[in-house]
């Protein structure tokens, strides 16, 4: 049968680092795409800042726009970011969970390996 050496799970410390640097890693790319939402509200959409703000969170947020947008520009500006906020939620959250879903299936794996033997 095949047989291979199996890693012991890192250390709890360097754990905690590595999902510390993925929150911080989808942390950045929630707030990137937070920027980018309001600076396009506002250049193109051609809203106040704070509206501007407030449409981004909420496309972002996965909840929908507020103000509605008068020209067709801010229109595909406004179905372009929406589009593109629900891939970078998606990948905020697989970045924030791939050291949490790789500690537990490596820990699986030892516990599989150790009642093959």
């Amino acid at each position: 049968m095949y047989e291979h050496r199996t890693k012991p799970l890192m250390a709890r410390g360097l754990y905690v680092a590595r999902v510390a640097r993925s929150a911080a890693l989808a942390a950045g790319l929630i707030a990137a795409s937070l920027a980018i939402g309001v600076v396009g509200y506002h250049a193109i959409g051609r809203l106040p800042w704070i509206d501007a703000l407030q449409n981004a969170s909420m496309i972002l947020g996965g909840m929908g726009p507020v103000d509605r947008l008068g020209t067709d520009a801010g229109k595909l500006f406004a179905s372009a970011y929406a589009l593109f906020s629900g891939f970078a939620l998606l990948t905020g959250v697989a970045v924030l969970l791939a050291p949490m879903l790789h500690r537990f299936m490596h820990r699986f794996h030892l516990e599989a390996a150790k009642s093959e033997n």
